[in-house]
């Protein structure tokens, strides 16, 4: 038997070079959210949706290497340090 597990691409949000400009996409959908000018305004955007679904934040750069990461979500309490 094999077990199932689920995904969580779509609880993800992530700032991505775009045609138009940068992009404010949900991980996993093939459309963007948002379209911007500049990459500052993509993160404002994703940022705010990212805070309200509680999901994870990925700032990536033009060449779509992943440059930045931000948890809105739920992160552990018994960290160290």
């Amino acid at each position: 038997m094999t077990k199932k597990t689920s995904s969580n691409k779509g609880n993800t949000r992530h700032v991505v070079p775009h045609p138009e400009g940068w992009a404010n996409k949900k991980g996993g959908s093939e459309r963007a959210s948002s379209v911007h000018n500049t990459k500052r305004e993509a993160e404002v955007a994703a940022r705010e949706q990212s805070k309200r679904e509680g999901s994870e934040l990925f700032v990536h750069g033009k060449d779509g290497q992943i440059q930045r990461k931000d948890s809105h979500g739920n992160d552990p309490r018994d960290i160290k340090g």
